[in-house]
């Protein structure tokens, strides 16, 4: 059992990071069923806003759970948010062009019958990863976080 706890401490943060990332599904996915199903808002204005509480949520629990950035100055803050925000876009835009772009090339097959499934998890584990690439390294950098 004490093996198990060392794992375990010695991979928090990635254990941190991907319990978090399920919760951030969680908001987005709830978000858009609350905006969409019962506000009968757009599919675009109810996608728009699970992505803006989602990705406020993850900006929260990587900063104080994940990363632990103890700073809470505002020039701090800014400049973490700024690039939070940024690397996200960033990642939602190859998301966005990356999934039928595979599925044009022949990356169509099906999982569950839905057409071009393996694209969609294929590109949404890079985009996991870049994800947490661009917070550990860019965002949530020790160095830049202790001012």
């Amino acid at each position: 059992m004490e093996k198990i706890f060392d794992l375990m401490k010695k991979n928090r943060e990635i254990i941190s990071y991907l319990f978090w990332g399920v919760a951030t599904t969680c908001v987005s996915w709830g978000t858009y069923t609350i905006f969409a199903g019962f506000m009968n808002f757009r599919v675009v204005t109810a996608n728009l806003l699970s992505w803006v509480f989602a990705v406020t949520f993850a900006y929260i629990t990587n900063k104080i759970w994940v990363f632990q950035s103890r700073s809470w100055k505002s020039d701090v803050i800014v400049r973490e948010l700024g690039l939070f925000l940024s690397t996200r876009f960033a990642t939602g835009l190859f998301e966005l062009f990356a999934v039928p772009f595979l599925v044009f090339v022949g990356m169509d097959q099906t999982i569950f019958g839905i057409k071009g499934a393996v694209s969609k998890v294929l590109v949404s584990f890079l985009v996991v990863l870049l994800n947490y690439v661009f917070s550990k390294l860019l965002i949530f950098n020790k160095e830049n976080t202790a001012r």
